[in-house]
């Protein structure tokens, strides 16, 4: 049932925002936005989180920062370890449905699509966590948090603490 939420929301979000972000008077891409938004309620509600709210928990936590622009923040570095960590450990099969889905291309790779969420961050100007005071001091600390997280458990591979600080690192 969540792999048709994740599916249609994917979709939806992966065409609709760009233009939100371009014309935010876009009432039909809004209300895509609307709709992905309820469809990834739903598939979350029902099937967990991962590493992008396993370090958005703390990192809320411990600055001011909105969680959806920290939640934005990890998501290309998430994405690319977790790829390079399945292709390693396990099965990145998962990822490859979810490159085709955003880019639209039938044969593209799970690194297609991490790139395209980087580039995607890139042109709505996310900005890094430093913005919000996160420095390098503040590394071990985030990871040693993150680790913990009851979110981490539905990430699809577990990440090692050398990992966790990567994408911390990326993240800043």
């Amino acid at each position: 049932m969540t792999d048709l939420f994740c599916a249609e929301g994917i979709r939806r979000a992966a065409a609709a925002l760009p233009r939100v972000w371009e014309n935010g008077a876009d009432r039909e891409a809004r209300a895509d936005m609307a709709y992905a938004s309820l469809l990834g309620g739903l598939a979350l509600a029902n099937a967990g989180l991962g590493a992008v709210h396993g370090f958005a928990a703390p990192v809320g936590g411990m600055w001011d920062a909105p969680h959806g622009a920290v939640c934005a923040a990890f998501l290309p570095y998430v994405m690319e370890v977790n790829v390079r960590a399945l292709r390693a450990r396990g099965s990145a099969r998962r990822y490859e449905e979810v490159a085709r889905l955003l880019t639209g291309r039938p044969h593209a790779t799970a690194e297609d699509g991490a790139a395209w969420i980087a580039g995607l961050c890139r042109r709505l100007e996310v900005p890094a966590l430093r913005v919000y005071g996160v420095r390098e001091a503040n590394i071990p600390d985030i990871v040693a948090k993150a680790a913990k997280a009851s979110s981490m458990k539905g990430n699809p591979v577990e990440l090692t603490p050398a990992e966790l600080r990567e994408i911390v690192e990326r993240a800043i």
